[in-house]
């Protein structure tokens, strides 16, 4: 074989090598002309994806339990041990805290600012270069700090109440009362004459409407709907429609507390309503030392107090406005006999404050009998 013949074949032979060699490669991926993706291209876990931050949360653990009052010491690491921030801003419950710049990457949230009830969020920001590199953000439920009394009752005297009211709203002014009542086709608000009973002047709402609670500012009514997301202002003196409110949330109880107006939806949440341009200004999350206390139905401020009837139960719970805690339990069963009740006869609902005189009228859903109630330690 001459040399040239051989040189030819020596490269024939690199060739086929090469060719078995890319052969054996591509049956190795189990896929015709792909390669298999290598664990570093796949997908990053979530655990993962943290482990890359500049930064993350050693504790308090996702939804820990605290008292009101109560500090919290958080602990964070670095991500990973070579690539430090240069500063961690946190927050809790969307207020600034404090800065940490380094080991050992701990501060404790003070108890100054543990000051409301329910489920508050800590979020801590990491910086690098003088850019927010990554943030995250645990959430910590905040209980009273105390165990609700426990509130029974004395019924001073029983006055006549329409079996046919569907009480929602309950409002003592000035010797009568005024109420709001619900059920489709069936919405009212009246004045009602305490001593009898007797309706002295109605108010029917659209008959698509379900009327909720009810409250007094003022000179001026106001009720609100159930699941229409719409409200009513009324003249006192003659229950003429001056304005519509509108808000995002169902509607179920209302109150007046000084000069804003408190709302409830059927959860643990209370509102707080701007009366001319019905807007939030603020809200409580209303807690217990053991959970969260929803279903709040009708409400009535009393002595710095919001009186919740809890939907379902013969419960009012006591709650504190400022911290969002129940302070205490009034127990209202057995008030309405079992003689006075009929197949219509309804939950407990419905709370109205004399403040000249202190006195406390409850009654329910459709119940003959409205009472006025001495609280029992």
């Amino acid at each position: 074989m001459s040399c040239c013949m051989k040189s030819q074949y020596h490269r024939f032979l690199v060739f086929l090598s090469i060719l078995l060699m890319l052969t054996w490669v591509v049956s190795c991926s189990g896929k015709s002309g792909k390669m298999k993706e290598t664990a570093s291209t796949a997908p990053l876990s979530l655990n993962e994806e943290i482990s890359l931050k500049l930064i993350k949360i050693i504790s308090p653990e996702e939804n820990k339990s605290i008292k009101l009052h109560q500090p919290v010491n958080v602990v964070l690491a670095p991500g990973n041990k070579t690539d430090l921030p240069d500063s961690v801003a946190v927050y809790f419950n969307s207020k600034y805290v404090s800065t940490v710049k380094s080991a050992p990457w701990t501060l404790s949230i003070p108890a100054s600012l543990t000051i409301t009830t329910g489920r508050k969020s800590l979020k801590v920001t990491a910086f690098k270069g003088g850019k927010t590199q990554n943030s995250i953000t645990r959430f910590i439920i905040v209980f009273s700090d105390i165990v609700p009394a426990k509130n029974g009752y004395k019924v001073i005297r029983t006055y006549p109440h329409s079996r046919d009211a569907f009480t929602q709203g309950l409002v003592f002014d000035k010797g009568v009362l005024l109420e709001g009542t619900g059920q489709e086709t069936g919405s009212t608000l009246r004045e009602v004459e305490l001593e009898t009973g007797k309706v002295i002047r109605q108010h029917n709402l659209d008959d698509a409407l379900f009327g909720e609670g009810i409250a007094l500012l003022h000179d001026r009514i106001y009720q609100i709907t159930w699941k229409n997301k719409v409200g009513f202002v009324y003249n006192k003196s003659d229950f003429k429609l001056i304005n519509k409110v509108y808000y995002a949330t169902e509607g179920w109880g209302l109150t007046t507390m000084n000069d804003k107006l408190v709302m409830s939806d059927g959860t643990n949440i209370l509102y707080f309503y701007e009366p001319e341009m019905f807007t939030v200004i603020s809200k409580i999350e209303v807690y217990d030392n053991e959970k969260k206390v929803d279903q709040l139905n009708e409400l009535e401020y009393i002595k710095g107090e919001i009186w919740a009837n809890i939907w379902m139960t013969d419960l009012i719970a006591r709650i504190d406005p400022s911290s969002g805690k129940v302070l205490a339990y009034i127990n209202l069963k057995d008030l309405l006999p079992k003689v006075d009740r009929d197949a219509e006869t309804d939950v407990l609902n419905g709370i109205a404050y004399d403040s000249s005189t202190g006195r406390i009228f409850v009654t329910g859903k459709k119940w003959p009998k409205l009472f006025e109630i001495k609280i029992t330690e």
